[in-house]
């Protein structure tokens, strides 16, 4: 009986043991689990994540869809949309690509805003248009590498064309009646040529016999230029000329004077 009984204690397992053995078997099913639902999300996402490239006729079912209101069904135009025959894919791109197109409301000028639309739906809109109603293009790389133009042209021919609205330093100006000419210090070298192009808004259209191709791709560099370098002289307080520039002194200049006189009042007394 005693030699039984000794028996059966050494071979009891303890709880611990038990407990552990769980444990291990929990982790190793729940690892497989992790394991096999991060493959399938994988393969999902990849699933997902192909390019689906958009056709003409996608672009044609979107611009019915969310333009045709205004632009009318054929880009006829209604009574609170002009027409867009002849705007080309260029300008289509330009104005939905800024988000001034589809507008909030109407107004002296359509607002620079977030895109509405993805850039592959909005290539496909522009490419229905241009095959429907031909148009200004797209421009080569080439005109839009600022690499060997010539900046300092571009820069004169800018102060001679556009400074009078845009600044003379880019940073846009005031117009009449509500409207304005936008600071193009952020502006991509396509919507720049596409502005000059197409004319948007208040601004003019600068075709190959205003401005050759050669001299608009000096102005693009002169622009790229000015985006990649800051102001040599400091703050360049809104390079608004001597407007801030006036402002700035009239407060902390004659401020200044002001404080010391009142100072120096002070100590004399």
């Amino acid at each position: 009986m005693a030699s039984k009984t000794a028996r059966r204690r050494t071979g009891r397992r303890s709880t611990w043991a038990a407990a552990a053995l769980i444990g291990v078997g929990l982790l190793v099913t729940g690892g497989l689990y992790a394991g096999a639902s991060a493959a399938m999300a994988a393969t999902d996402t990849s699933a997902s994540a192909a390019p689906t490239a958009l056709t003409v006729d996608d672009g044609k079912k979107l611009f019915q869809a969310n333009c045709a209101t205004c632009h009318g069904l054929n880009l006829e135009g209604t009574a609170d949309g002009p027409s867009l025959f002849g705007v080309g894919e260029l300008s289509v791109e330009f104005q939905m690509a800024t988000g001034r197109m589809p507008m909030a409301m109407q107004g002296p000028q359509a607002p620079l805003k977030p895109a509405q639309f993805t850039q592959e739906q909005i290539e496909a809109i522009a490419a229905w248009v241009q095959s429907t109603s031909p148009g200004p293009e797209y421009p080569s790389a080439e005109v839009l590498d600022s690499e060997g133009a010539d900046v300092a042209n571009g820069a004169e021919l800018f102060r001679i064309n556009c400074a009078m609205c845009h600044n003379v330093a880019a940073a846009g100006g005031a117009l009449t009646e509500g409207k304005y000419a936008p600071a193009l210090t952020a502006t991509s070298p396509l919507h720049i040529y596409a502005a000059m192009v197409t004319g948007p808004q208040n601004m003019p259209v600068f075709n190959d016999m205003t401005l050759t191709l050669e001299e608009k791709r000096d102005i693009i560099a002169s622009l790229v230029w000015i985006q990649n370098n800051q102001s040599a002289g400091g703050f360049n307080l809104g390079s608004l000329g001597p407007v801030s520039e006036g402002l700035f002194i009239w407060i902390f200049g004659i401020g200044s004077l002001i404080a010391l006189t009142v100072w120096i009042t002070a100590k004399s007394n």
